[in-house]
């Protein structure tokens, strides 16, 4: 039985050590995947094409290597010389031989990286040319035009909504870590300020927080409280140390958690600021 019990508590250690670089490895592989198939693979055969057209022997081409791809993609001509010849000498099959010669190479060879580079460069060049006054125009009239389009006008503001809550430069600021009695009166929930609340909700006088409170174990979801800041009581707890308390479930405890109560020596009221 010692033995078993060492070699569940070996196992599941492991397990603990690896799983986060192996599930990291993971997604960084699935991403790298994604831009592959879905966007590197049609910039290298638009490359494939660019240089079919503008270099007439490239890739070159065997009277073998060109009978083989008539064969393959006009069966009837495999038992039929005549018309094997006329395919053969059809410069229409000879450039889509060259095509797909070139693209065993650059789209299922190692010239793949390639369309990977050029999708990466292009992001930079278009963040670099949107950085710039011509650049900030030209795409509020590109954002214009799609919002006044009757189909793409009811998805593109939702879509880029999304995109800039995660890739916009102006972040969210979580600057403080507080506890607030909620959902009822004597439970308290652990949130992050987010701001100053909404000023035609506040009686005179009285100060508002605005502050969201996440969902464990998944800590992008939760709510939106405005409560008085009276009513909040600020912790002194980083960021990371939160996230990792609410993604465990509360079984990672901060340093200012005792016993699953709030430490009243190491939390203090919110003061003015």
């Amino acid at each position: 039985m010692q033995a078993l019990k060492n070699f569940r508590t070996y196992f599941f250690r492991g397990l603990a050590a690896l799983l986060p670089t192996i599930l990291t490895v993971w997604i960084f592989v699935q991403l790298y995947l994604f831009i592959q198939h879905n966007i590197s693979a049609h910039i290298n055969r638009g490359v494939v094409r660019i240089l079919v057209y503008a270099v007439p022997d490239y890739p070159y081409i065997s009277e073998d290597d060109l009978s083989t791809y008539v064969k393959g993609n006009y069966p009837a001509a495999a038992n039929d010389p005549q018309m094997l010849a006329e395919k053969m000498n059809d410069p229409d099959a000879r450039k889509a031989a060259r095509i797909e010669k070139a693209e065993s190479f650059w789209v299922h060879g190692k010239g793949q990286i390639t369309g990977f580079i050029a999708a990466f460069l292009i992001v930079i060049f278009v963040g670099a040319f949107l950085a710039s006054v011509i650049g900030r125009a030209v795409w509020r009239m590109f954002e214009h035009t799609f919002m006044k389009t009757p189909l793409l006008r009811s998805i593109y503001p939702y879509i880029k909504q999304v995109t800039d809550f995660f890739l916009a430069s102006k972040k969210i600021s979580f600057s403080r870590i507080v506890a607030v009695e909620f959902p009822r009166k004597g439970i308290w929930s652990i949130g992050m300020v987010t701001g100053h609340g909404i000023k035609k909700l506040a009686p005179e006088g009285v100060e508002l927080l605005t502050v969201f409170v996440p969902t464990s174990p998944s800590p992008i979801t939760g709510f939106i409280l405005i409560v008085p800041k009276s009513e909040v009581v600020e912790l002194d707890i980083s960021i990371e140390e939160i996230l990792r308390f609410i993604m465990s479930g509360g079984v990672i405890a901060p340093g200012d958690i005792v016993n699953g109560k709030l430490s009243e020596d190491e939390s203090h009221t919110l003061k003015s600021e």
